[in-house]
C-alpha cells in the first residue's frame, strides 16, 4: 500500500478537498481538553503548559484557566490574569471574558467593574455570546448608566437566543418581574433544558414560594433535576 510521505497532502477517495494539516498546538490543546474532561487534571495542566509555550492565545487562555481554577496547581488568580491578558491582547475572546470575570470579582486583580464591562463588550464582539448575559447584569448593577432602560433584557435575550442557560434564566426573571408569566415560563424551562446544577438551584430559589401552579411545576422540575445529580458544570 502506498503511504504518503511527510510532505504530501492526504486526499480522501470521495473527491472532496484535501485534509488540512493539524498544527502541533492544536493536538496539544485537544489532548489537554480530553484529559480535563476525564478528570486527569495533572495531564491536562501539562498539555496546556506545553501548548502555551507556542504563544498561541488559545493555549495561554487555557493555562490561565488552570491557574484560575487550580487544575493540578495551586490556585493563583493573579497568574491567571497575566495569561488571560496576554491572550486577550492577541484577540482571544474567551481570554477577554475570563479576565473580565476577574476584574468584576476583584480576584487576583483590583476590582474594576468598568474595565470588566469593557472586556465583556470586547468578548461579545469576538463571538463569546455568554458575555451578553454579563452585560445585562452590568446594566442592572448600574455599571452602564447611559444604557437604555430595556438594555438588560436585550442583552439577556441575545444570550438566551445563543443558547446560554444563564441568559435564559435572567430573561425569564425579567419577564417574571414584569408579570408576564407565559414568557417567563418559556425561558425558565429553556434554562432547565440547557442548564446544570447551579442553574437548577437558581431557578428553585427564584420561584420559591410562588403561588402560581405553573411556576410551582417549573420549580419542582428544577428540584428534580438538581436531585438527580446527572448534570454538573463542565470543567472548562
Amino acid at each position: 500500500m502506498k503511504r504518503a510521505n511527510k510532505n504530501s497532502t492526504t486526499h480522501d477517495t470521495t473527491g472532496n478537498a484535501p485534509c488540512e494539516p493539524v498544527a502541533l498546538v492544536d493536538v496539544q490543546l485537544m489532548l489537554g481538553q480530553v484529559h480535563l474532561n476525564n478528570g486527569n487534571m495533572a495531564d491536562a495542566f501539562s498539555m496546556f503548559e506545553v501548548a502555551a509555550r507556542s504563544g498561541d492565545p488559545r493555549a495561554l487562555n487555557m493555562l490561565g484557566r488552570a491557574f484560575e481554577r487550580g487544575w493540578s496547581v495551586s490556585r493563583n488568580p493573579a497568574t491567571a490574569a497575566m495569561y488571560f491578558a496576554q491572550a486577550a491582547r492577541c484577540g482571544d475572546g474567551w481570554a477577554m471574558f475570563n479576565l473580565a470575570d476577574l476584574y468584576l470579582a476583584g480576584d487576583g486583580v483590583a476590582a474594576d467593574p468598568h474595565r470588566a464591562c469593557a472586556l465583556y463588550v470586547a468578548a461579545a464582539r469576538n463571538g463569546v455570546t455568554k458575555a451578553f448575559n454579563m452585560l445585562g447584569i452590568m446594566v442592572e448593577d448600574g455599571v452602564m448608566p447611559d444604557a437604555q432602560v430595556d438594555a438588560a433584557a436585550t442583552f439577556f435575550h441575545a444570550a438566551a437566543m445563543a443558547g446560554d442557560c444563564w441568559g435564559c434564566l435572567n430573561l425569564g426573571r425579567v419577564h417574571l418581574a414584569a408579570r408576564d408569566v407565559p414568557a417567563a415560563l418559556t425561558w425558565l424551562e429553556k434554562a432547565l433544558e440547557l442548564g446544570f446544577t447551579d442553574v437548577f438551584r437558581a431557578v428553585e430559589t427564584l420561584l420559591a414560594g410562588s403561588g402560581d401552579p405553573r411556576l410551582r411545576r417549573v420549580a419542582q422540575d428544577a428540584r428534580r433535576r438538581r436531585c438527580d445529580g446527572t448534570h454538573s458544570r463542565p470543567a472548562a
